[in-house]
């Protein structure tokens, strides 16, 4: 139910007090505000108003309005007060269902690997192990321990499947009059933007507007634009402000000043309090053992040690995946997912509650480590690398591993992909649904790891900008599309899905702005 405008501003101030209020922030107002009592300017007939001034003048100000946005990014508006709360994770009863039942599936495979190898889900650690783990915790890469026996919970084909398998059971087949002459696979009917929404919503990209990762425009030369970027980043950086770096990362980062956009974007500090917080995760890793420890190591050791790219940051991917899978703050995200996390109990404890321990919803960690590597390029601190990560994942990555009918939900962003190659590229649509080649069958992997493994890191670099510019992830699906586009000569010759996934299969020679570029402003429509 939509709210009158009035009404859900002030619910989404009263939301956004109440959450500020718990916070570190707000302790450190109040102690700000009672040390400038003793200051000369603080007049008592205007107390409020100078205090005021103070917070403005001392920098206050500007930490509490980065919060409020960060918060307004974050949480979904506010829904009628009336709404129950499964509301909130997700309207449509049928996707809360399908969630809830893609859960349970991969609860019960993660319960079979325990009975299989009789491991249980969490145990704790004997103190001579918490000291061996403790000793060895910055380079876990030389560790070699047999996992044959543990095998991933899901591959992103098996997701793919349970996502076709989607139906809205108000709509008996056929009966959808707008929705019956889409040919993919995605069979449910969401309300996806077309091209000139596309073009309006990411108005920055046009082709008459300065872009970094645009090597030769017409209209702008790279060098003049590039001096004038930096100089804008700069005083960007000094102004502290998350809303008018988020404006400024659609153009693209400077590589410079890109890990300190993208924390200044998250509102991520590193305060004293956040680096405890990350020592204490470190401490519960090396006092429990969970059976995802030995997944998330296999994981680690099947992607990176394969990339070229990533090996070299090995040690830090698993320090921030064996601590995130501890990370109980990341539960409070799932009030505004369509995903529950599932609990386990520290065996012999079960149903107590100060033993349980809950599972981070998708144990898909071959798609964490891909979306934790990149960062590993911009931070070198764990706890700061850890922090964005976090906030990355509760922001975005989230959307890419559950079922939801958010616009930057996996579900979406098939539907928009599929429906712009069939809507642009008509004859090369046909073509591979023909020969058995559905294209969603291909682009699937790379839209669910967000592109990460897939292309260069420079440009993979270059499309989370933006990605954060935008606080949306329809650009991967509109660079999916794009990809296509660019290569749809060759995809038109061939006659099976192995030869299509072979034209395909290398992406990393591409240029991310100038294919976006191309589709979106010069496609004919």
């Amino acid at each position: 139910a939509m709210l009158d405008p009035d009404r859900g501003l002030s619910l989404t101030i009263a939301r956004v007090v109440q959450r500020l209020q718990g916070s570190s922030l707000h302790s450190q107002l109040e102690r700000q505000a009672r040390v400038s009592l003793h200051k000369p300017e603080i007049k008592l007939e205007s107390l409020k108003e100078d205090i005021k001034d103070f917070l403005k003048t001392s920098g206050w100000e500007k930490k509490l309005q980065n919060a409020v946005y960060s918060e307004l990014n974050v949480f979904p508006l506010p829904c009628h007060p009336a709404a129950p709360p499964e509301h909130i994770k997700e309207p449509l009863a049928y996707m809360r269902k399908a969630q809830g039942s893609w859960e349970k599936r991969i609860l019960k495979s993660l319960n079979s690997m325990c009975t299989e190898l009789s491991i249980p889900l969490a145990q704790k650690r004997p103190v001579s192990e918490q000291k061996e783990l403790l000793n060895k915790w910055n380079e876990m890469g030389t560790d070699e321990p047999d996992l044959s026996l543990f095998r991933p919970v899901y591959a992103p084909k098996d997701f793919l499947e349970v996502l076709m398998n989607l139906r809205n059971p108000n709509y008996e087949n056929g009966e959808q009059p707008s929705f019956r002459n889409h040919l993919g696979l995605i069979q449910v009917p969401l309300k996806v933007k077309d091209i000139s929404e596309l073009k309006e919503d990411f108005s920055e990209l046009g082709l008459n507007i300065g872009q970094l990762g645009i090597d030769d425009s017409a209209q702008v030369p790279p060098e003049f634009f590039e001096n004038e970027h930096v100089r804008v980043g700069q005083k960007v950086l000094a102004e502290e402000d998350s809303a008018a770096a988020q404006q400024y990362v659609r153009q693209g980062c400077p590589t410079a000043f890109r890990a300190d956009l993208w924390a200044l974007i998250l509102n991520i500090s590193n305060q004293p309090e956040d680096i405890l917080y990350y020592e204490q995760l470190k401490s519960n890793v090396i006092q429990h053992d969970l059976l995802v420890d030995s997944l998330i190591y296999k994981d680690v050791k099947l992607t990176a040690s394969n990339d070229d790219y990533y090996f070299v940051f090995e040690d830090y991917l698993y320090q921030v995946l064996l601590c995130f899978s501890r990370d109980t703050s990341v539960l409070e995200h799932f009030t505004y997912s369509s995903a529950t996390p599932p609990k386990s109990y520290i065996q012999g404890k079960l149903g107590m509650e100060e033993y349980a321990v809950f599972y981070p919803p998708n144990v898909n960690y071959n798609s964490f480590i891909l979306s934790v590597a990149p960062l590993c390029f911009l931070y070198h601190e764990p706890s700061k690398l850890y922090q964005v990560f976090r906030e990355m994942y509760v922001r975005f990555f989230f959307r890419l591993h559950s079922i939801s009918s958010h616009p930057s939900g996996i579900v979406s962003l098939c539907l928009l992909f599929e429906t712009l190659l069939q809507t642009h590229l008509p004859q090369l649509f046909y073509h591979l649904r023909e020969i058995g080649a559905q294209p969603l069958r291909i682009s699937f992997k790379w839209m669910v790891r967000a592109f990460s493994g897939y292309l260069a890191t420079d440009q993979l670099l270059l499309l989370w900008d933006r990605i954060l510019g935008y606080n949306s992830l329809e650009i991967l699906a509109v660079l999916a599309a794009a990809v296509f586009a660019f290569r749809a000569v060759n995809l038109m010759e061939v006659t099976s899905l192995a030869a299509a996934e072979a034209v395909l299969a290398d992406l990393s020679t591409l240029k991310v702005m100038p294919l976006l570029q191309i589709f979106l402003f010069a496609t004919v429509t």
